[in-house]
């Protein structure tokens, strides 16, 4: 069953995520180290263009730079704003052409990614691919964007290498990785803790991370409140969600014994009606958040943005208060217990629907914190369905670390942030999860229970 719904998971994923199978090449960087930078690589099919003039204007700057021998190209930026990046198409060479013409030229927002990649596509006339970065192109001719490029806010993590050799490059998408994979984790324990004491799959669960987001936007953007004052309402705001799934939803289901498939089946409702609700909410764009992020940090080859390193030591220091509440409180060792047989703990006089009732507030807790997080991490960018897009992971970290164990949801979240984020040095960056949920189906072939699962004999 396990192996059933991996491969579903990497099914979905592979056609969400998969556009291209060109891989992004990475990044040169100037020996002086720009917080920003625009860049990409121009190439007519498989073959590098040498000397093809990319100018960017705006913000002061005006600044023209030629390809090199492999296509690629770069203009460091110092400061967030809107920028025009045009391609000189008198220095394409002869019979080489836009596939649009409204690629000459493009504006571009800075601020959301510390690297920003464009794609200029060549070739006869076609539906264009959206504009601006990302990982890009359809296998034909193109000017393809570098690793870590993008315009799309919600895949810009703000890491990046100073040096152009593997190491650092590895070394950046390491901690990008690990960074990412901690998030992760924290809204996981709360899919796992959930299946643990009620053996549901709530696939809403991406909407309680959107909701956390979603807060935090109106009470930092439209509100104005201070971030720490924004921060408390959204947690109890959460925490409050997630009390309200249970007594309005679940609660009243378990009572009346409804089947898991139908249950399962509400999960996905509510996550459709939800997701369309924060829709309603805040339109469907997305929209910046009024937060600092803080200033660009060289630590060695890499660079980092502050609002990476804060949400790693918060997503640590939650993480190990959570272990220590399962382990040495009455009420975590009490939710372990439910876990491992409810019907024997219930019979040992823990009183199972206040356990949980807990384990509800605390996985709206942690996913809506994941949700702040996250948001902040991810460019201070909120959007309706920014915890659905993420969902599919969400899930491979549980079953991969095992189901039903919150310390398995913590090391199968790491591994994938960071084979999410590795891959990238190899792949196109929009086949990433489709990679990270292909070592899912990898290891499950080999350890069905998943790594720190407990093996079920069956019959």
């Amino acid at each position: 069953m396990r192996r059933a719904i991996a491969v579903a998971l990497a099914v979905m994923g592979m056609v969400a995520g998969g556009a291209t199978a060109v891989a992004a090449a990475p990044l040169p960087m100037t020996e002086q180290a720009a917080p920003y930078n625009f860049n990409g690589i121009v190439r007519d099919g498989q073959t590098p263009l040498e000397g093809v003039e990319i100018s960017v204007t705006g913000n002061g700057v005006d600044e023209t730079v030629a390809t090199g021998a492999d296509g690629r190209w770069m203009v460091p930026i110092q400061q967030t704003g809107t920028y025009t990046v045009s391609i000189d198409t008198a220095t394409l060479p002869e019979g080489v052409t836009l596939r649009d013409p409204s690629f000459e030229s493009r504006e571009f927002e800075v601020g959301g990614s510390s690297s920003v990649g464009v794609l200029f596509p060549f070739g006869e006339s076609a539906p264009a691919p959206p504009a601006g970065g990302g990982s890009g192109g359809d296998g034909g001719s193109s000017g393809e964007p570098t690793t870590g490029g993008g315009e799309e806010p919600t895949d810009a993590t703000s890491t990046g290498a100073i040096a152009t050799d593997f190491g650092s490059l590895l070394l950046s998408r390491v901690i990008s990785g690990l960074n990412f994979g901690l998030l992760l984790a924290l809204a996981a324990i709360g899919i796992t803790l959930i299946f643990g004491t009620t053996g549901v799959n709530n696939f809403a669960h991406g909407e309680l991370l959107t909701f956390g987001g979603v807060v935090f936007y109106a009470a930092t953007t439209l509100v104005n409140w201070p971030a720490w004052i924004a921060i408390v309402v959204t947690l109890v705001a959460s925490a409050a969600f997630g009390w309200m799934h249970d007594w309005a939803i679940f609660k009243p289901l378990r009572r009346r014994r409804v089947g898991l498939v139908q249950v399962l089946i509400v999960t996905i409702g509510l996550s459709i009606a939800l997701r369309y609700f924060f829709q309603f909410l805040i339109g469907g764009g997305t929209y910046g958040l009024s937060v600092d992020r803080g200033p660009v940090v060289e630590i060695g080859p890499v660079l980092m943005r502050a609002s990476n390193i804060v949400s790693t030591v918060i997503a640590i220091v939650v993480l190990v208060g959570v272990g220590l509440f399962l382990t040495r409180t009455r009420i975590g060792k009490a939710t372990r217990a439910v876990s491992d047989n409810a019907s024997l703990a219930s019979a040992s006089g823990i009183d199972v629907d206040r356990v949980i009732r807990i384990v509800w507030v605390l996985a709206g807790l942690l996913t809506g914190g994941a949700g702040i997080l996250y948001t902040y991490f991810i460019g201070a960018n909120i959007k309706w369905d920014v915890g659905f897009t993420i969902l599919l992971l969400l899930f491979a970290s549980v079953t991969l670390g095992g189901l039903g164990s919150a310390f398995g949801a913590l090391v199968g979240a790491v591994i994938i942030g960071l084979v999410t984020e590795v891959s990238t040095l190899f792949i196109a960056p929009d086949l990433r999860y489709a990679i990270a949920l292909l070592v899912l189906i990898l290891v499950l072939l080999f350890r069905p229970q998943g790594i720190l699962g407990r093996q079920e004999r069956i019959g």
